[in-house]
Order: C-alpha cells, then structure tokens, then sequence
C-alpha cells in the first residue's frame, strides 16, 4: 500500500523541472530583450545626428523660400515664377518665423 508521502515525492522532480525550465525560459527572454534594447538605443543614437542635419537642413531651406516669397511679394518676376512653380507642385512657404518645437 502506497503511503501519501510517495506522492508528494513522486511530484516533487517533475515540479522542480517545470519550474526550473520556466525560470531558465524566462532569463532568457529577459537577455534576449535587453540585448534588443541595448541595439536599438545604438540605432537611436546614431540617427540623432542624422535628425539633427536634417532638422538644420530643413530649417536653411524655410528660410530659403521664406526670403523668396518675400521678393515675390516686393515685385521681383523671377522669385514669383518660383514661387508660382513651387505652389503648384503643392509645396506651402510660410513666411512666419517657426518655434522650434520641443524635442524628446
């Protein structure tokens, strides 16, 4: 006749497996993770300077059209065909200064 100790000594190996298997599977989603973070904050860091140049660009280029628009506006023929061609093509010139615009 079996005792009631037998089972609780029957389940106890299984159990520590299972739950030695899900702490092992759980650490290694959570190196695996870290590892995807640690890649992504490189690529992060890496594209600030190219969202830095571009930004700068950007700006060079508003201020660009935004002295355009404003020949066109005093008579100069040759800023309004420009301008002209430009509104066609759908590009908007704002001749208001911007607020540069809070980064994260």
């Amino acid at each position: 006749m079996p005792r009631p100790d037998d089972a609780r000594n029957d389940l106890f190996l299984p159990m520590l497996l299972m739950a030695t298997a899900l702490v092992g599977w759980f650490g290694m989603q959570a190196y695996a993770l870290a590892g995807d973070r640690k890649q992504l904050t490189a690529i992060m860091t890496t594209q600030e300077t190219q969202v830095a140049a571009a930004l700068k660009i950007r700006t060079s280029l508003d201020s660009l059209a935004a002295d355009t628009q404003r020949l066109a506006n005093a008579g100069n023929v040759n800023a309004r065909v420009i301008v002209e061609e430009l509104r066609r093509r759908g590009v908007t010139i704002n001749t208001e200064p911007k607020v540069a615009a809070a980064t994260r």
